[in-house]
């Protein structure tokens, strides 16, 4: 039995952005206990020229619903990034896995060789939807993720390897 672009896409999605709020709901609690207040938290970056703790969240939001409507064939949803407080990045988080969830395999599977246009910074970026999910899609979200998690483990989050992968 092969592999679904679904399959390869949807559930990964949802499970990296279940993860996520998950490593975030153990990162509220240490700051809670050091009385770090959101917005310190969310501007938090190891280093001056890196995107803080709040873009990278916003960024694997984007990168879960951005590729799942366009290996649908669809206009993606646009989210505002305007998150101040961790009640509205958990809102945040919640809106994408809710958007991603709403689509179906039919709308995905078969999407290997759709057309897929980005433009980007430094120009177009056509791939077709394979390469699109596997090559720029999954990187960029496993990347925001982790860096999400890494900024957590760097304040003294106490998060080990399940907490990332979640359970099996």
């Amino acid at each position: 039995m092969s592999l679904s672009m679904y399959q390869a896409s949807v559930p990964v999605f949802v499970r990296a952005l279940s993860n996520l709020r998950h490593v975030f709901l153990k990162g509220e609690a240490h700051a809670k206990s050091k009385n770090v207040a959101d917005d310190v938290l969310l501007q938090t970056r190891l280093v001056p020229d890196m995107l803080p703790l709040v873009k990278q969240v916003q960024i694997a939001c984007d990168m879960a619903c951005r590729g799942a409507a366009r290996l649908a064939g669809a206009e993606p949803k646009s989210f505002e990034d305007n998150e101040t407080t961790l009640a509205q990045v958990y809102d945040r988080i919640d809106r994408a896995l809710e958007y991603v969830k709403s689509f179906r395999p039919e709308q995905i599977d078969g999407s290997e060789t759709r057309a897929i246009q980005l433009k980007m910074r430094s120009g177009e970026l056509n791939l077709e939807g394979q390469a699109y999910l596997l090559h720029f899609i999954l990187p960029n979200l496993f990347f925001h993720c982790t860096t999400a998690y890494n900024l957590f483990r760097g304040m003294g989050v106490e998060l080990g390897k399940s907490d990332f992968i979640g359970s099996m």
